[in-house]
Parts: structure tokens; sequence; C-alpha cells
């Protein structure tokens, strides 16, 4: 009771927690992550054994340090890691209220919060089954059915949304976004990133106390059963899809490798460029340029049969660290890569492809640099305009 009284008074009393059936399981400092840019910003989590305060700082000297921004209920909750070689130490915490993606500063931290709110999860999911046996037992008429948050249906539950910084084309028209005419939203049902266009739609969502939110096109097709016009419809999911239309994340899913990598073609008159680069399992000698890991439609292809690799030579004049080209007749594209190591497995696979030889399937390798987002989101805008 005594630490319940000091997470109160950090509180100033916002909320309701001393009470003799919660119980504090973990608190302290994380890291947020931006939907928007991925930058961090320092939270404060409370973890009890039927809700976890995400809370913000407040800039006061005295009395209450934090105001709780959401609560999300045990009831419903879900946990998932989310760390990659760009965004290190990352773990998605998701409810029925909210979704969050957190950054632990340290693996170690990272690893007692999983462990905890798993722990609390498995525990308040082993309480319900027991209330449901007792009420089957005591109530033959009356039953509770098992929760099952992966049938939760389309707004019933706050989605996870996809940062705004991966995603350089509309998850729907895959039009390319840009600052001015074609900027970023997120359907606050599904959670792509999609342009104002194709999110001209309101929808009331449960998970928000039913009020209305901006949708995009198919998710207001679900809630409302409205039929978008066939001028919408023709501009999105019944036109003929291309080629390139191979979605980034799902390609690198199942990748023979996968990476942020700088580009430059020769004689195009184009400075270096940072894309996202795959080489996909089951189509191992195309490689395929996105814009950003969570495009849905590529912005080149190169079938890679045929293509000779080296390292560039002294009249290429390149200034980058583990540099290399792929050359075929009048075309030669050159790359950087962030080290030697990912310098030298993007070299062997482009070295087989090249060859018509199918490299062997490896666990695929995700590497960037730190300012991958904002740089992409900039410098795709910035085209655009």
């Amino acid at each position: 009771m005594r630490k319940l009284l000091k997470v109160y008074e950090l509180l100033g009393g916002e909320e309701d927690i001393v009470n003799p059936t919660n119980e504090l399981i973990k608190e302290g400092h994380i890291l947020k992550l931006s939907n928007k840019n991925g930058t961090t910003q320092d939270r404060y989590l409370i973890l009890f054994n039927d809700r976890l305060l995400y809370c913000v700082p407040k800039l006061r000297l005295i009395g209450q340090k934090y105001g709780v921004r959401a609560r999300i209920d045990v009831d419903g909750m879900e946990l998932k890691e989310t760390s990659s070689a760009a965004v290190p130490r990352t773990f998605l915490v998701s409810g029925k209220q909210r979704s969050l993606e957190l950054q632990a500063r340290t693996e170690e931290e990272k690893k007692d919060w999983i462990q905890a709110i798993q722990a609390t999860i498995q525990r308040h999911e082993q309480t319900m089954e027991s209330f449901r046996h007792l009420n089957c037992s005591l109530r033959d008429d009356e039953s509770t059915p098992p929760h099952s948050p992966s049938c939760v249906e389309l707004g019933k539950r706050a989605p996870t949304p996809i940062r705004e910084k991966e995603v350089t084309l509309c998850m729907k028209c895959q039009e390319p976004f840009n600052s001015i005419t074609k900027r970023r939203h997120h359907c606050k049902a599904c959670g792509h990133v999609v342009c104002g266009k194709c999110s001209e739609f309101r929808a009331r969502l449960s998970y928000d106390n039913n009020r209305t939110n901006r949708v995009c096109i198919d998710c207001h097709a679900m809630l409302v059963g409205a039929s978008p016009s066939p001028a919408l419809l023709s501009s999105s999911s019944q036109r003929r899809r291309s080629i390139l239309e191979k979605q980034a994340s799902l390609a690198a899913e199942h990748s023979v490798i996968c990476s942020f990598l700088h580009h430059m073609e020769k004689g195009s008159g184009r400075s270096w460029q940072k894309a996202w680069f795959v080489v996909p399992e089951n189509e191992p000698l195309v490689l395929y340029i996105y814009g950003a890991p969570q495009d849905v439609k590529a912005q080149r292809s190169v079938p890679l049969i045929g293509f000779e690799v080296s390292l560039p030579e002294s009249c290429d004049r390149l200034e980058r660290r583990h540099a290399f080209k792929i050359s075929q007749s009048h075309l030669t594209l050159f790359f950087s890569a962030d080290c030697e190591e990912l310098q030298r497995r993007w070299i062997d696979v482009l070295l087989r492809a090249g060859r018509g030889e199918e490299p062997q399937v490896h666990r695929p390798i995700v590497e960037s640099v730190e300012e991958e987002g904002e740089e992409l989101a900039t410098v795709a805008e910035d085209e655009n305009t």
C-alpha cells in the first residue's frame, strides 16, 4: 500500500489507484517512438495487475510529477517485440484503447519490461479462466466466451500505426507523398499511412468511445457498409496491378537480403540517394528498390542476370565508403553500404544472381543508418514538390 501511495502522489491524485485490489508490478522511465518522424520522447510507465499507465512528465518543481496520457487495460493486451537494426530495443504494447511502440535504453531494461508485462498478461488470463470455470459450474445457463484478441473486429481495437517515415507512397492509391498536395494521414481503424483523398471518410470506432474518426476507403466500406464511388474504386482496388506492386515489408520478410543502401546511376546526373533494397526469396534474381521499408510499390526493379559485380575504380571518383557497383552494357549502378560486412553480403548475393545462380536461403540481413527515416521522408517530399 505504501508503494501505491507513492505512485498516487507522483500522479497528483489523477488516477484512483489506492485500492486493496490494485498491485503495483513495475514502474520506470521509457522512450516512446513517434509514429510521425521516429523521434523518441521521454515517458514514464506504471504497470499494475489490471492496467498500464502511460505517463508524461509535468514541468513542476513540487507536487505532481507525471500526467496520465493513456490507460491500457491488461484485459485484451498484446505484446510484441519490434526491434530491428534500424530501431533497436523496441517492443509494441497494444490494447483495446491504444497501441504504443516503446524503446528501452538498454537490452536488460527491455527484457525486464517484456517479462513483467508478459507475466502480468498471463496471470490475468489465468484469473479470468478461473472465473469462467467457476461461472460455468455455478450457472449452466450463463457462460463467458473465451477472450480472443486476434478475432477482435475492425474498429474495436486500437490499430498499430505504421511509422510515417517508413512510407513514401500512399498505401491505397500508391501515389507519392509530398509536403504540399499529398500529405500523410493515418487511418484510425487499420493504422495504414494514406493520402488525404484516400482517407476523406469518417466512421465511428468502438475503441475510441464511438467517436467519429478519419478512416481509409477500405475500412470505411467495412465499417459503414457504404460502397465507395466508382471513380475511387477504379483508382485503387480495381485497377490493374503493376509488376512493381510487391509490398516492401512482405518482400523483406521473405528475402535473401534486404537493407538500406545509398545508390547512384552512372550518367544520370543525379546525386547519391538512399533507398530500401530487397532481393526476395521467390525472385532471387531480381533486385527491388523501394523508397521506404513499408512502401506498397517498388520504385524500380532490376533483373540481375548478366550483371557484373565489382568494386569501384579510381576513375569512378566515388567518395563513399563500402562502395560497390553492378554493370551491364550501358547501365552501371553504384551502391554504398553502411558497413563492410553489409557490403560483403550484398556483393556475394549479387555475384550469384549475376551468374544466374540462386543464392542460398539464409537469414536476411537488415541494416540501416540512424538518420534513415527523416532523410527518406525529406528527400521524397522534396522530389515531389
